[in-house]
C-alpha cells in the first residue's frame, strides 16, 4: 500500500509479514518496554502473523527502506467504551521512531488501518492511552479521534 502522500523521508506504509518481525519488535519495545523482544516476537507471530484476519498491522518505511514505524489494529466484537457499532475498528498500537516524527507518518499509518477497517464494514475507529499519557492525547486529538469517557480500572484481590 502506497501511502496517500508521503514525507521525503518515507517510501511505503506496507502490511507487516514475517520479514519485519526483528525491526517490528524493537519498535514495539520502545513503546512498550515493560516487554522483552522475546515476548514481542511471539506476541507478532499469535496475533498479525497467524492468519488472523481480525488483526493488521501496518510498517512505515523511509527511503533505505527501515522499519520506522508502526500502527496495530484489530476488530473488536465487545464493547468499545464511546462507541455504539460493532464491530470497531481499534488501534491498539501506533508509534514512530522519534527521529522521524512531526513529518505525517503517524497520520498516514492511522489512515492505512482505518481504509482497512473501513474496507471490513466499520463505521467507528476506537482507541485509549492512559490518563497521565499526554503525549498519546495529543496525537490521538491531532489524528481526528475525540475523547469519549476517562474510566479507572480498579481490582481486588480473591
Amino acid at each position: 500500500m502506497a501511502p496517500e502522500s508521503s514525507s521525503p523521508d518515507m517510501e511505503s506504509i506496507e502490511i507487516g509479514t514475517i520479514k519485519d518481525v526483528e525491526p517490528w519488535a524493537r519498535l514495539r519495545a520502545a513503546l512498550w518496554p515493560h516487554h522483552s523482544l522475546e515476548d514481542h516476537r511471539a506476541e507478532l507471530g499469535r496475533a498479525f502473523l497467524s492468519g488472523n484476519e481480525e488483526a493488521v498491522a501496518f510498517i512505515a518505511r523511509n527511503a533505505a527502506h527501515e522499519a520506522i514505524g508502526f500502527a496495530e489494529a484489530t476488530l473488536r466484537h465487545d464493547y468499545v467504551n464511546g462507541c455504539s457499532s460493532s464491530p470497531v475498528l481499534f488501534l491498539e498500537g501506533i508509534y514512530v521512531r522519534p527521529v522521524d516524527r512531526r513529518k505525517g507518518i503517524a497520520r498516514l499509518l492511522c489512515n492505512a488501518v482505518a481504509d482497512w477497517g473501513r474496507s471490513l464494514g466499520c463505521v467507528e475507529f476506537g482507541s485509549d492511552a492512559l490518563l497521565e499519557n499526554s503525549a498519546s492525547h495529543a496525537l490521538h486529538t491531532a489524528l481526528g479521534f475525540e475523547e469519549t469517557q476517562r474510566v479507572v480500572f480498579f481490582r481486588k484481590p480473591l
